[in-house]
């Protein structure tokens, strides 16, 4: 995690280091922390040492407190039935989250937006679980279709046949 690498290395490297892992640029973590780009630009380059208030904020916007809900990629169509229901998981009200996706570029994209909004964790189809375990720190479930998911979708099939 970033902020243990702040103290294995120079906060400069592991700025730099965060950024190109998690994709971002200077100008993003600017928007995500409020702190002027420009600030930002001559922490990076060297130019200038943070004050604890601009490593707090880094650190905070790197890694957010989990939020109290939990996120779902999936279609629109399936959102709409799950958006804001919520779940009691060891004494804490998780409330679902949805993230819009209808390709795979757009699962991972959103897998990553989920996790730096402070999703919990992140609920999506198996054949993208392990791949978005990667990218993100928090824990991933699969959402496996149930018999009657499956029975509708073979009657959708048997009316165009």
């Amino acid at each position: 995690m970033f902020e243990q690498r702040i103290f294995e290395t120079d906060f400069r490297t592991a700025l730099s280091e965060e950024l190109d892992r998690r994709g971002l640029s200077i100008r993003q973590l600017s928007e995500m922390t409020g702190i002027p780009a420009v600030t930002l630009y001559k922490i990076a380059s060297g130019e200038r040492d943070p004050r604890l208030s601009t490593v707090k904020k880094i650190v905070a916007a790197f890694s957010p407190r989990h939020g109290k809900f939990i996120a779902l990629i999936a279609a629109k169509f399936l959102l709409d039935e799950n958006e804001g229901v919520k779940i009691l998981a060891n004494g804490t009200e998780y409330r679902i989250k949805g993230y819009a996706a209808n390709s795979l570029e757009d699962c991972l994209i959103v897998a990553v937006r989920a996790r730096n909004d402070g999703a919990a964790g992140i609920i999506c189809a198996p054949i993208l679980a392990s791949l978005i375990e990667k990218m993100v720190d928090v824990p991933v479930a699969i959402l496996k279709p149930d018999m009657h998911a499956v029975l509708g979708a073979a009657e959708s099939i048997g009316k165009r046949l």
